[in-house]
């Protein structure tokens, strides 16, 4: 394509930002169905439905598309976590609907959850290159949540955020990968989010919230909504 058509696609500012969109979403879906590797441009500019030069247009490589789909998806998985959990009060609750929402991006977009879980990983260019801000920002909410409940003495004072945040998501990491590899699950969702809230709750709450039980109207439901008081 000529520099004079590139210049009219800067000008169409709605335009250009959905056919960006179209290239990630479509590169989402390539990737997690032949894997990062054996995808090539080709592939992702026909399930887009565009030509393989408008992926350039957009895009230097395929390392660059991986990128691309990792920053602007983990920004609207933070976005999405941040706005919900800001509806609780209870740093409790704040965890485990963190853990739900994590757990439940397997069930809502499973090529998404592939691509972050596995073939992210797998790209050693990108583990050791790439400054992984978004995943700082992501898992820091959860030292806050901890910073939270230690100010309200909730949670154990010497209880450190930095190790807990790494806990925690690992547990969560690892019910993702799981569920990502296997068709198969025994339990849903809120169920796995209730229980590893529940692990490192214990291990975490200060003595007088120990005896304050959380309100069960309070708890998350199979649907993934906060019960109330019948």
């Amino acid at each position: 394509m000529n520099v004079h058509s590139l210049k009219s696609i800067l000008h169409l500012p709605m335009k250009t930002a959905d056919k960006h969109d179209k290239i990630v979403q479509a590169a989402i879906r390539v990737f997690a169905r032949n894997g990062f590797f054996d995808s090539r441009i080709s592939e992702i500019a026909n399930e887009a439905n565009v030509a393989d030069g408008t992926i350039y247009l957009y895009f230097n490589n395929k390392y660059d598309i991986l990128i691309t789909i990792f920053e602007e998806e983990m920004g609207k998985i933070i976005a999405r976590v941040k706005q919900e959990i800001a509806s609780f009060d209870d740093p409790r609750e704040k965890l485990e609907r963190f853990a739900y929402l994590h757990l439940i991006l397997v069930q809502e977009n499973r090529d998404l959850a592939e691509v972050i879980q596995v073939e992210l990983r797998q790209s050693s260019k990108f583990m050791k290159e790439y400054r992984n801000k978004k995943f700082a920002e992501y898992v820091n909410i959860i030292s806050h949540i901890v910073r939270q409940g230690q100010a309200q003495e909730i949670f154990l004072a010497e209880v450190m955020p930095g190790i807990f945040k790494r806990a925690f998501f690992g547990a969560l990491d690892e019910m993702s990968r799981f569920w990502v590899l296997s068709y198969k699950k025994k339990y849903s969702v809120s169920t796995a989010a209730r229980q590893i809230s529940d692990y490192f709750l214990q291990g975490i709450l200060a003595k007088k919230a120990r005896e304050a039980v959380l309100p069960p109207n309070n708890r998350i439901s199979r649907s993934g909504t906060r019960k109330k008081n019948t």
